[in-house]
C-alpha cells in the first residue's frame, strides 16, 4: 500500500499541473464563472479540493491550516491558489513518504465537518479518501474547463504511468 499510496501522490501532483495549467489560460471573469458544477465555478471547486485536502492532512499530522466549512475560499487569485496547491501537493509526496504497512494499518478517528461525532477506520481508508476525492472534483474542474470550450485534459492514471510516472509501474 505504501508504494501504491505514493504512486497517487505523485500522480495527484502531476495531475494537478495539468490543471492549474489549463486554468492559467482562462480569463479572471471565467475563472470565477458558475458553470454548474458542485461548488459552481473552477475558483471554488480548486478551493474546496486545497481545503478539503488540508483537512485530512491536519487529521493525519495535526499540523498545518486548516478551514472550518468546505466551501471556504482561501484564495480568490489563481496564482495565489496555484502556489497554495503546489506547496500542498508537496506536503501530501512527502507525508505519504513517511508512511508504512503498519501505519497504514492503524486507525484514525476524526469528526467530519458535515456531521458530528466521532469517526474511527483504518488509515489506509482515509488516504484513499483523499486521492479519490482529488479525482472527483478534478473531474469537474475538467468538465468546467470543456464547457469554457477549452480543449480536454488527458488527466488518467495511466497517462502519468506511460511518461512521467514510468518508475512507478
Amino acid at each position: 500500500m505504501h508504494r501504491h499510496f505514493g504512486m497517487f501522490a505523485h500522480y495527484n501532483r502531476w495531475a494537478n499541473t495539468l490543471l492549474y495549467d489549463a486554468a492559467a489560460q482562462i480569463s479572471d471573469a471565467e475563472f470565477h464563472e458558475n458553470r454548474g458544477a458542485f461548488f459552481g465555478s473552477l475558483r471554488n471547486t480548486l478551493n474546496h479540493l486545497l481545503v478539503a485536502d488540508r483537512m485530512w492532512m491536519h487529521r493525519f499530522t495535526g499540523t498545518g491550516e486548516v478551514a472550518a466549512i468546505l466551501n471556504a475560499i482561501p484564495h480568490d487569485d489563481h496564482a495565489g491558489l496555484r502556489a497554495a496547491r503546489e506547496a500542498e501537493d508537496q506536503r501530501i509526496i512527502d507525508w505519504v513518504e513517511t508512511l508504512d504497512d503498519a501505519a497504514l494499518a492503524a486507525d484514525i478517528t476524526y469528526s467530519p465537518v458535515t456531521r458530528p461525532g466521532a469517526i474511527t477506520h483504518p488509515l489506509r481508508a482515509a488516504v484513499a479518501q483523499l486521492f479519490n476525492h482529488q479525482t472527483h472534483h478534478r473531474g469537474q474542474c475538467h468538465m468546467t474547463l470543456t464547457a469554457l470550450g477549452k480543449q480536454s485534459l488527458e488527466l488518467d492514471l495511466i497517462y502519468f504511468l506511460r511518461g512521467q510516472g514510468r518508475h512507478w509501474m
